[in-house]
């Protein structure tokens, strides 16, 4: 079951807001105006319509990866006990930045995060004492590359 919101296509202008935003979050709503050709009002509609919608769902920082190491959990779950149950208590664990459900070998792929190897260990531990869960598959990450 697809559990993502449906929405009506973007037009251009949404998606010029959308993509600058992406980023920068913090980009004023003046200088957003300025690039678009629009007044200030009409761009904080058309945002708040996003909102609405389900296109924007938060605006967040991003902050230094220096000194945090992440890794990708690969999730084989039994059918006994559903995806959507495991992923919901995989989200919980500390550490877990993004859960996700994915199609293929593995059912559920998580991003964890800790501040060195102990803390992302004990976070996959905890993973792997999830009721469901059959086997994990762990990739470290060595290098991040950014869009």
């Amino acid at each position: 079951m697809d559990s993502r919101p449906k929405h009506p296509a973007l037009d251009e202008t949404d998606r010029k807001i959308v993509d600058f935003l992406k980023g920068d979050a913090r980009t004023p709503m003046t200088a957003l105006a300025g690039r678009l050709g629009l007044s200030e009002g009409a761009v904080r509609k058309r945002i708040k319509k996003l909102m609405a919608l389900g296109y924007i769902k938060r605006f967040t920082i991003e902050t230094a990866s220096e000194g945090i190491i992440s890794a990708v959990v690969l999730v084989q779950t039994t059918p006994s006990v559903s995806t959507p149950e495991i992923a919901s208590r995989i989200r919980n664990v500390k550490g877990v930045e993004v859960v996700y459900e994915v199609t293929g070998q593995y059912d559920i792929t998580a991003i964890v995060s800790g501040e060195d190897v102990n803390m992302l260990n004990s976070s996959i531990d905890e993973i792997r004492q999830i009721p469901g869960i059959i086997s994990t598959n762990t990739l470290i990450s060595l290098r991040v590359w950014r869009k």
